[in-house]
Order: structure tokens, then sequence, then C-alpha cells
């Protein structure tokens, strides 16, 4: 059986129940779940709100690489971002591109990768500053996902040609998706997946 994990941030986890290991949460990873396409394979989620690039570092093996994974999705970056402006602990764009490229480099031979692009849309004036900072991160997620031989899933431009002028529609903070914005992001990561080589 196929096995695919997920793993990142608050929007994989998706309010899942952390104590079941079956548990996917409410957003994209439980709709790809439902998807056709992935209905024999086995599918978990190791994602933690809150998350940043180096708390993945620190989890890697106990919560990530234990699944075994033939395919591995990985979404982080918005938190990196967040925190510089919520807690004054900046992550430098050096910082998060030396921790993923830690976690990638400890990814076995043959397993299948997907790289998630994080995304913002701003709903209030001075995330527009995050958006630019948010921007280098964007950028070593695309540059890593080539250097890597992953998949990049594109989402900012989607997302925000999709919510036009109401963002708040589509992310009521701006970060956390609503349900047709979880949709959209299956839907992306399901247009990456098809493109991973067999």
């Amino acid at each position: 059986m196929l096995r695919i994990h997920f793993t990142g941030d608050s929007i994989t986890d998706a309010g899942r129940d952390r104590t079941d290991p079956a548990s996917l949460g409410d957003g994209y990873v439980s709709l790809l779940a439902q998807a056709p396409e992935l209905a024999d394979a086995r599918i978990s989620n190791s994602g933690i709100a809150g998350n940043r690039a180096i708390d993945l570092v620190g989890r890697w093996e106990a919560d990530v690489m234990s699944s075994q994974p033939d395919v591995l999705s990985i979404y982080v970056g918005i938190n990196d971002v967040w925190r510089r402006f919520d807690s004054d602990d900046p992550t430098t764009d050096e910082e998060f591109e030396a921790r993923l490229r830690h976690l990638l480099e400890r990814v076995p031979a043959g397993v299948r990768v997907l790289l998630v692009e994080p995304f913002l849309l701003p709903v209030r004036a001075e995330q527009q500053g995050w958006l630019t900072e948010l921007r280098g991160k964007q950028r070593v997620v695309a540059d890593l996902a080539g250097r890597f031989g992953a998949q990049w899933v594109p989402l900012q431009q989607r997302l925000s040609e999709a919510a036009g002028e109401d963002a708040a529609a589509w992310a009521p903070d701006g970060v956390h998706p609503f349900p047709r914005a979880s949709r959209l992001i299956a839907d992306a990561w399901l247009d990456a997946y098809r493109r991973l080589p067999a």
C-alpha cells in the first residue's frame, strides 16, 4: 500500500486529534484522503499548529521519518514569518533555507517529495509587510524543490486570484483557510502529485 505522509504547521494539522494516529484534521489533508486516486493509499498527518522549520528539525525522525513514507509532503513557512511580527523572533531566509535543506537531506532515496508553497492573503494593512517577508521563504521552497528533485506545489498566485478583493472570505486571518480555500489547496496538491515521477 502506498504510504503518503503530510507534515507541517496548522494548515496541515487542521485540528487533528494528536492522540489518534489516524486523525487527519478537517483541512486539505482530509480532503485529499477522499480523492479517488488516493483511495488505496495510507495517509498520515503529523502537522502541528505553530510549527516552524526549526520545529520540524527537532521532531523529524520521531514524527515524520518513522512513518516510512513513499510520498512525503512538507508544508511550512508562514510561522517563520509570523513570529517576526508577533514575537520579535525572526527567521532569516538563510536560516529557513538551511533548516529545510537539513530536512530534505535526511529523506531516504526513493521517497517522492512535495514541497508546498506557504501563502498569505493579507486581510489587515500591516500584513502587507508580512507578504514582503514571506516572498523570501517562498523562493527558498521553490529553489529547494528544484535542487532536490521535489515537486513544488504553488499556492500564492492561485489563492490570491481566487480571493480577489475578499481575502477574509478565504482565510479570516490571512493564514488559516476556510473550507473552500482548503479545497483549492487540495486541488493544487493533486495537480502537483500527478506530476510526480512514477
